[in-house]
């Protein structure tokens, strides 16, 4: 049956602030745009209910939150009605992608109306426990496989402190690296298709994707490529924002990129780029980065800064063997990622079967 959302729920709303709730305690949850925000003596919500960030960074993001709970004033309760189970609101609202119908630029925010007439397919109870089930067990795969992922990272860099914690030999990137530079400063002309621009947010996983809307020409490219001759081997970091994500360049294509991300060239004669890579994600690397970042508002790592940090530098010979560690735990990497795509794919059609 089709139903609207406003159909199977009612809209809720809170006005509590983030710093009210900094020096209370309590048995209760209250939960932010980012989880969990602390324990409070009270809570708004008897039974279980369904969040949306409704303004501000994650918009959109919707969550199942348990009985006796509440949500600061940055979100927006969504409260089921009988003919609905909250789980089953989860898996629908969650289906209609919400952060679509945000409004504002500054400060991007959605509310109830904007949505509340989107259509889906409801079913009766005993079919939604069936769906709940089913879809239930494919997300719990995927958790399970992306677990997998960060315990395959946690492991390289556990063999890098493990190999090269008692390393002295301690020398700044200035040294080991033929160039240190920045993308472009200025802004080059998008168009529809060509070769890849790519943005901080393409380095997060700390290794580098070509998802992007933006593209530039061959001409265009031709020149800024003066200023980053990027090859296979060279390590780009982002630098504002999401800053200390280092990606070792793997892939032989065209490419360019802004200003926030630094390119590194390292002396291949005395620096592995799968070492390097290591040494930045390093505990003792971050700890410098976040010594270094600049700003409040917009925290940036200058390349000034990043000259300075200072890396162990052990022997090619155990650089190398790193190296080959890590090879062979990328490759188990892949067979997870493989996994975890093909899960999800199955999960993102169930989704379309039962509520598109």
């Amino acid at each position: 049956m089709r139903v609207k959302l406003e159909d199977v729920c009612e809209r809720g709303s809170s006005n509590i602030k983030q710093s009210d709730i900094i020096k209370m305690s309590g048995n209760y949850p209250i939960y932010g745009a980012s989880g969990l925000a602390g324990k409070v003596n009270f809570y708004h919500q008897e039974q279980p209910y369904v969040a949306v960030v409704k303004d501000g960074a994650g918009i959109g993001r919707t969550t199942l939150n348990p009985a006796k709970s509440s949500v600061i004033g940055t979100m927006q309760y969504l409260i089921p009605k009988k003919n609905v189970l909250p789980e089953y609101l989860f898996y629908v609202v969650s289906y209609m992608h919400l952060e679509k119908y945000y409004t504002g630029a500054t400060i991007p925010h959605i509310y109830f109306k904007d949505y509340k007439n989107k259509e889906f397919n409801l079913d009766n109870i005993e079919k939604q426990l069936e769906i709940i089930d089913v879809l239930g067990r494919c997300k719990k795969v995927i958790e399970a496989r992306k677990q997998e992922l960060v315990e395959l990272d946690s492991l390289t860099k556990a063999r890098f402190v493990e190999m090269f914690g008692d390393c002295t030999n301690m020398i700044s990137l200035s040294e080991l690296c033929l160039i240190i530079t920045d993308g472009t400063h200025q802004s080059p002309k998008f168009q529809h298709d060509g070769i890849p621009f790519i943005l901080v947010s393409n380095l997060s996983k700390n290794t580098v994707t070509y998802d992007t809307d933006k593209f530039i020409s061959a001409e265009t490219y031709k020149e800024l490529y003066k200023r980053t001759p990027i090859e296979i081997g060279d390590i780009l970091l982002s630098t504002v924002g999401s800053y200390g994500h280092p990606a070792v360049v793997v892939e032989d294509r065209k490419f360019l990129f802004q200003r926030h991300i630094a390119y590194l060239k390292p002396k291949s004669d005395i620096l592995n780029s799968y070492y390097m890579h290591g040494a930045l994600l390093s505990p003792g690397c971050q700890r410098q980065i976040e010594e270094k970042v600049k700003g409040i508002a917009q925290k940036t790592l200058n390349l000034s800064e990043i000259r300075k940090i200072r890396i162990p530098v052990p022997s090619l010979d155990l650089q190398k063997q790193y190296a080959d560690f890590v090879h062979q735990v990328n490759k188990s990497k892949v067979a997870v990622q493989k996994a975890l795509d093909e899960t999800q794919i199955l999960f993102d059609s169930l989704m379309q079967k039962y509520f598109g």
